[in-house]
């Protein structure tokens, strides 16, 4: 009895699943009848059937990777998928490490704050900013001094002068209850 002809399977299509919706198709995953093929040195082999890309792909010992799927046809490259992951995860924890998450710091004041009391709750705002974090103001008021909140409006608009140039009001201050919100992020 003659062997039977299978399709040819690489190394990697062995026990693969199929791909996660940010994966790409590889080898007999590519259903499409026509692809645009890049050959393993990077030269633009044209349209040709998926059949011959296959085999182009095993003739390199590689694999066929659709690296666009939305085109028309679909780009194909032949290359070692392996590697060709490894490189993509690589470049997405560069990404990710590149990336600055912005945190919101909370310096909390009272109307009737001391000065000295003020200068310090002052420095840690500009070291926040420094940093490149955003800062939440909250002038928290308590009993009768609700009756006097111009005082604090006032605390907050000394505030935001003597932070002058190196910040940018997002939130102007503004009364939530009990309390005044005012929030500041660095400038650029």
């Amino acid at each position: 009895m003659p062997p039977i002809d299978k399709p040819y399977q690489s190394r990697n299509d062995q026990n693969r699943p199929a791909p996660k919706g940010d994966e790409p198709r590889i080898n007999h995953q590519i259903r499409v009848d026509q692809i645009r093929l890049i050959d393993a040195d990077g030269n633009m082999m044209g349209v040709v059937s998926v059949k011959e890309g296959l085999k182009a792909a095993e003739l390199a010992g590689l694999d066929l990777v659709e690296i666009s799927p939305n085109a028309s046809p679909p780009v194909c490259k032949v290359l070692d998928y392996g590697k060709y992951r490894y490189e993509a995860q690589k470049r997405a924890n560069e990404a990710r490490k590149k990336q600055k998450v912005i945190v919101v710091k909370e310096i909390q004041l009272r109307p009737n704050i001391d000065k000295h009391d003020l200068e310090i709750k002052m420095r840690a705002m500009h070291k926040f900013l420094a940093e490149g974090d955003k800062v939440k103001i909250t002038m928290r008021f308590r009993g009768r001094e609700m009756a006097h909140n111009q005082i604090g409006l006032n605390i907050l608009n000394g505030v935001r002068e003597s932070l002058g140039e190196e910040i940018k009001v997002e939130q102007e201050p503004k009364f939530e209850g009990k309390q005044v919100i005012m929030m500041v992020a660095p400038a650029k």
